[in-house]
């Protein structure tokens, strides 16, 4: 008797079960007939180029409009950021001599792949204001005519200094940390980039943010945290483990090497490192990136009545 009992609840319980499968929409079938039925769609993980493009000039307008206070604030925030990817990098890749030693090519990827690529992450999801992307996305926007030079001007100054303060305050924390110990990594790695020929600097810094406003671009036309990600950690890895040059993790770098004790001066920091890779970034951001999309996607170098 109890077993016929048992059978028999464990029927209904099937049953129930069943029903309520069929009866009930999932959370996303709900949403996504709820859309249908409004006449919305499901925002796309990934934006067709034309869309990709119209979105960054629409961002560079924004970015543009900002006072010069916000964009400066914003801009400290994002300096430490991409400071802290910069430590990260220098705390692991720059702690490994022997395998530094016995596989060259192993070493620069993990010294690209732990670091920046988080700095940047927390940047763009976090709507803060990086130089180095503020080359392609206000290029953009000014030459399709959303802003002005003016404002242009504005928003790469502002976002410029904003870096430099957050990277300069970000480097004297972690100097007085003690985190990285007695290694000889910041100091050399500074050294290294302040020894650097003038031209050698800027091609660097060209190549670098071609990378790094690629990775800036492709991340706005994704929608999820995963395809943002994705988008930033290949060209950001690469960028680092090929020897590039950026000049917002340079203003961490050079000064935390500076205090750690590296034989360079404020003004070789300027004139051997900081104003060719700036220039190369610029070049990169706004030429290399922005340019052959806005030729054949937007309206650059247009006459008015074409």
């Amino acid at each position: 008797m109890v077993a016929r009992i048992t059978l028999l609840v464990g029927l209904l319980a099937s049953s129930s079960y069943a029903f309520a499968s069929i009866q009930q929409p999932s959370a996303f079938s709900a949403r996504s007939t709820a859309l249908r039925m409004s006449g919305g769609d499901a925002p796309l993980d990934l934006k067709p180029p034309a869309v990709l493009y119209e979105g960054a000039v629409a961002a560079g307008a924004a970015k543009a409009a900002g006072s010069f206070g916000k964009i400066f604030k914003l801009g400290i925030v994002s300096g430490a950021h991409i400071g802290f990817g910069a430590y990260l990098a220098i705390a692991i890749g720059g702690a490994c001599p022997g395998i530094a030693a016995a596989n060259p090519g192993l070493q620069k990827i993990i010294f690209g792949a732990f670091g920046l690529p988080f700095g940047l992450i927390m940047t763009l999801v976090t709507g803060g204001e990086l130089f180095t992307g503020n080359t392609a996305l206000v290029t953009a926007a000014r030459m399709e005519g959303k802003t002005t030079t003016k404002a242009l001007t504005k928003n790469w100054t502002a976002s410029y200094l904003g870096n430099f303060v957050g990277s300069l305050f970000l480097a004297y924390l972690a100097f007085k940390s003690g985190t990285l110990g007695s290694g000889p990594a910041a100091a050399a790695i500074a050294t290294a980039k302040c020894s650097l020929a003038w031209d050698v600097a800027f091609v660097r810094g060209i190549l670098c943010n071609w990378l790094v406003c690629m990775a800036v671009y492709m991340a706005s036309g994704c929608s999820t945290m995963v395809g943002k990600m994705t988008a930033v950690w290949f060209p950001i890895s690469a960028f680092v483990a090929l020897g590039l040059d950026h000049s917002v993790a340079n203003m961490f770098i050079i000064p935390l090497g500076m205090l750690r004790g590296a034989d360079v001066t404020i003004a070789e920091m300027f004139t051997r490192n900081l104003i060719p890779v700036t220039l190369g970034n610029i070049v990169g951001g706004a030429l290399c990136v922005m340019a052959p999309f806005g030729m054949t996607m937007g309206k650059w170098f247009q006459k008015k009545d074409e």
